[in-house]
């Protein structure tokens, strides 16, 4: 059988021994709901206490994400931006989220020299410092994986507080993906303030509301 292989330090170890530290990483959650906010976080990880067993958020159980995620903002750096349905709406979902991972970066205690990004593609933000698209990142890097424990834990739980202020939509069974339970919450009472106006089911759904 062969062995799971985690994302590890040794991108940001590098960059340290070329003098671009502090290195941090940077990851977004919430980019194909239909409703909240995009959530990004940036994550600058003290090289003497990196926590074991980071993996990207997605491969995690949500009892191990929460564990990690006290124990990165117990020993790490950490910063995270939100960006709200209604900047979603205006601007789109793609220059939104980089938005979010931009003010992230600028709310760190300390200027990175480096930030590494998940994907392909440098994002098309205006930082002060070197910017380093990976691709599979929370995947590799144990610090864009940080990160996106971060921004999956923060907005998961923003979810399940929008859950009980907004009962009759189940945002905290779905976290405002387009489940089953969310489009027959969506048909039967019509997006609220914190829906995605510009995404297609939402739009389809106000109009039915608004016709009927």
């Amino acid at each position: 059988m062969s062995r799971k292989v985690l994302p590890n330090f040794a991108r940001e170890r590098g960059a340290y021994a070329r003098g671009l530290g502090p290195v941090a990483g940077a990851d977004e959650a919430g980019v194909a709901p239909l409703a909240g906010p995009v959530v990004a976080a940036a994550v600058i990880l003290d090289p003497a206490c990196v926590p074991k067993g980071i993996d990207d958020s997605k491969k995690l159980t949500r009892e191990r994400r929460e564990e990690l995620f006290a124990e990165i903002c117990a020993c790490a750096e950490v910063a995270v931006a939100f960006a709200p349905p209604s900047r979603i709406d205006r601007i789109n979902i793609l220059r939104a989220s980089q938005w979010a991972l931009a003010q992230a970066v600028r709310g760190l205690s300390r200027r990175p020299g480096l930030v590494l990004v998940d994907g392909p593609h440098q994002p098309p933000v205006d930082l002060p410092c070197q910017i380093r698209p990976i691709v599979n990142g929370d995947a590799r890097s144990a610090s864009i994986a940080a990160a996106s424990i971060v921004a999956k834990v923060t907005r998961d739980q923003l979810m399940r507080a929008l859950g009980a202020a907004y009962p009759d939509y189940g945002f905290e069974q779905h976290k405002g993906y387009g489940t089953e339970i969310h489009m027959a919450a969506l048909k039967k009472h019509g997006p609220c303030c914190h829906h995605r106006q510009s995404f297609t089911p939402v739009f389809e759904a106000q109009l039915k509301i608004t016709v009927a």
